[in-house]
């Protein structure tokens, strides 16, 4: 099979939408057509199916996508193999994934200290929700990940080695003149009235989890695509925000924070692939490992 055409079919899963993948692949959009009509052809299943907005992977599809991902990133990573021991300056870059909050300060603390101790090493750092890491990990797209066990947790995986860092209090984001701004830790019966802002499931089923056990529910009235636009929903006064205590040093200035009693928390946790370690992951896991040290010395 063509390698080719595994990566167009892999675009168009991630894109949602032939057209796009036609344009990041510089292709036509009857030629993106041709390649996964051709796929199906080889494979004997359908792969794709429309839907209101664009197409979708079927249930079979799915599966392909998954095991055609990881081939094409082992098929990148020998490929750059070779073109480095050819020039003589072999160096594998560390791929890091964090989860929005640990990446917007605590990753690339610990980043910038594994550089004053090993200066070539190479890296670049991905934003992402944990199920999503955990698939990167294992697709071989990333060499260490750092991820929370907030709803729906992690998976027991045999093919990743999971190491715990510490816990994290979440707290909630206020405008600046909000009347409990600078007061706290308040409980979360006090903002039962007020409206709720969110950006994905697993922050919010925390909060409902934490506005139940005190007999009040939380009014999630407001979604957010990501953690920016959750923050500028709070720093506009449109809505309050349940957010991880870890990104309270990395807040924009029209934004506060108050604690909770009580409040919720969530495991942070690394994972690295089993096979084929990189060899500085170990001193970045140590690096993270120092910087939750204060909250949680011990691993598990």
């Amino acid at each position: 099979m063509d390698l080719t055409v595994w990566r167009t079919f892999v675009t168009v899963c991630r894109l949602g939408s032939l057209s796009a993948a036609a344009a990041e692949l510089h292709h036509t959009q009857s030629a993106v057509s041709r390649q996964i009509a051709g796929l199906e052809r080889q494979l004997g299943v359908s792969l794709m199916e429309r839907h209101a907005r664009g197409v979708r992977p079927t249930p079979a599809g799915e599966v392909f996508r998954r095991h055609a991902l990881a081939t094409l990133n082992e098929a990148d990573r020998a490929v750059r193999a070779v073109r480095d021991a050819r020039d003589g300056a072999f160096s594998r870059p560390l791929a890091v994934g964090a989860t929005p909050s640990l990446a917007a300060g605590i990753v690339p603390e610990a980043i910038r200290d594994l550089l004053e101790r090993a200066r070539a090493v190479r890296w670049s750092l991905l934003p992402g929700l944990s199920p999503d890491l955990h698939q990167r990990v294992i697709a071989g797209d990333l060499d260490l990940a750092v991820v929370t066990d907030a709803p729906p947790g992690l998976p027991h995986d045999p093919r990743v080695e999971r190491r715990f860092l510490g816990l994290d209090e979440m707290v909630v984001a206020l405008p600046l003149g909000h009347p409990q701004a600078g007061r706290g830790p308040v409980h979360v019966r006090t903002l039962a009235g007020q409206i709720w802002v969110e950006d994905n499931d697993g922050s919010a089923a925390l909060l409902r989890q934490h506005a139940a056990r005190a007999g009040v529910s939380a009014r999630i009235d407001l979604t957010a695509a990501d953690l920016l636009g959750k923050l500028a929903l709070v720093a506009t006064g449109h809505a309050i925000a349940l957010i991880p205590g870890v990104l309270a040093c990395a807040l924009r200035t029209d934004v506060t924070t108050v604690s909770l009693v009580d409040p919720p928390t969530r495991g942070i946790y690394t994972i690295t692939p089993r096979r084929d370690p990189h060899p500085s992951a170990a001193l970045l896991l140590d690096r993270l490992a120092a910087a939750f040290a204060p909250a949680a010395p011990t691993d598990s």
